[in-house]
């Protein structure tokens, strides 16, 4: 099925947003395609103040009405208990408050941007969305995140090089409770790091400590900033270490 196909089949969706490459590409080929559109960014805990920005800011760039929802996802002690099917049930909620307003602006059909290079058996959240009856263009399309960008970059949207990024929940290990202070130190440090000139990075917290893991091209910034890295995470952590293998995107 072409893409077109998709959205003359489903011409008024409802799109969940996140301000990534492959929700932007999706809002894009929304507006182009289908009759009525409208982008649902759900803020919660597990996402940091850039990804809103990013999402507002497509929105208004696509000329994409957009509507914000708050979510508390640790009130739900499935969630912050942290098992290792978190996914799923953070996604059940995020996607559930989605389908909900959807539905009570008109919407029958709500779509996101999971694409065809997404492997089912590493993301858990998929089920959630099979359950609500979530569609994902991209995936039933056939396009990858190789085309993905591609479209991003031919239509000079912004985030077309923007690496891929997931919730702060994961840089927590499984079973280990996820608190609002975790998650800050995490948004945090991450942020830092941005703001020496990373790229491809994240930063695990490890019972107190942070473990920084880079892409191949950031161990040299890493190097050269070493001493910057270590004074500003240690006023956050009690250790912080690095860890040699190269970080593969998520």
């Amino acid at each position: 099925m072409k893409i077109k196909d998709f959205f003359e089949k489903h011409n008024e969706v409802a799109v969940a947003f996140s301000g990534g490459v492959d929700s932007a590409v999706l809002l894009l080929l929304a507006k182009r395609y289908a009759n009525r559109v409208k982008a649902y960014y759900v803020k919660s805990q597990f996402q940091p103040e850039f990804e809103l920005k990013d999402a507002v800011e497509i929105a208004k760039l696509l000329d994409a009405e957009i509507e914000v929802m708050s979510l508390d996802v640790l009130s739900d002690k499935t969630i912050s208990n942290n098992p290792e099917n978190r996914c799923y049930y953070c996604k059940r909620r995020i996607f559930s408050t989605i389908c909900n307003k959807a539905k009570d602006d008109g919407f029958s059909t709500v779509i996101d941007g999971t694409n065809a290079s997404d492997k089912a058996d590493d993301r858990p959240g998929m089920k959630a969305l099979s359950e609500l009856g979530v569609y994902s263009p991209l995936r039933i399309c056939a396009m990858t995140k190789s085309e993905i960008r591609a479209i991003a970059k031919e239509s000079n949207l912004p985030v077309a090089d923007k690496p891929s990024y997931a919730c702060l929940a994961t840089r927590i290990k499984t079973n280990t409770p996820i608190t609002a202070e975790t998650l800050e130190k995490t948004e945090k440090s991450e942020n830092i790091l941005s703001s020496l000139g990373f790229r491809n990075y994240r930063v695990r917290y490890n019972n107190g400590s942070a473990v920084l893991e880079l892409g191949l091209n950031d161990f040299a910034v890493f190097y050269k900033k070493r001493k910057e890295v270590y004074s500003a995470l240690s006023k956050l952590y009690d250790e912080v270490y690095l860890n040699l293998k190269e970080r593969e995107d998520e």
